[in-house]
């Protein structure tokens, strides 16, 4: 083997790592996501802006990826109480998932300029317990870039975090209400 292929199979590995995602599937790798808490004690709101998704304009799947401990918090207090072993143990349960499909793919024109209602319904997993979620949002195309943002409620107790007594049961919803928005490009 000469040289000119010794430098083709080593820097091959680099080249892939660069290449576009296979049938035009469309990236994001600052996807914002937002929770709010209300209650008549306080109003608690967070922001992550470190999470990732994709979209598949040919199948309709949408992926996310959320970093626990990627949320920053007004007070340093409730930043610290969310990570720990009694909240969401971001620690042992480091990431937020969602994996599901535009169920109504068909009334979306990824090519066209436009705003499109789309329902979307998947599986959220989160402290590793998993349930259905289904929600609307709403994807903008504008010049070959998409962006989609939805909001929807989660009821904590379903993924393992609640609260009987002491501050937190009164301090925190039981249902808090998400915002996800993301920008994505083809790659």
């Amino acid at each position: 083997m000469n040289i000119k292929h010794l430098l083709i199979v080593a820097l091959l590995p680099a080249t892939l790592a660069f290449a576009p995602l296979p049938d035009g599937k469309y990236v994001s790798r600052a996807v914002q996501t937002e929770f709010f808490s209300s209650t008549p004690a306080e109003d608690i709101r967070a922001t992550n802006n470190t999470g990732t998704g994709t979209i598949d304009p040919k199948t309709g799947d949408v992926v996310f990826s959320i970093p626990m401990q990627g949320f920053e918090f007004e007070k340093a207090l409730m930043q610290k109480h969310f990570n720990s072993n009694k909240f969401l143990d971001t620690q042992k349960y480091p990431k937020a998932k969602f994996k599901g499909t535009i169920t109504d793919l068909s009334g979306i024109d990824f090519t066209k300029d436009g705003s499109y209602t789309a329902n979307v319904r998947g599986e959220m997993t989160i402290k590793d317990k998993t349930n259905p979620v289904s929600t609307t949002g709403t994807i903008t195309v504008k010049s070959g870039k998409v962006g989609i943002e939805s909001k929807f409620p989660l009821v904590l107790a379903e993924y393992g975090v609640s609260f009987e007594s002491g501050k937190p049961s009164t301090n925190v919803a039981k249902t808090v209400e998400v915002t996800v928005k993301a920008e994505f490009a083809t790659e």
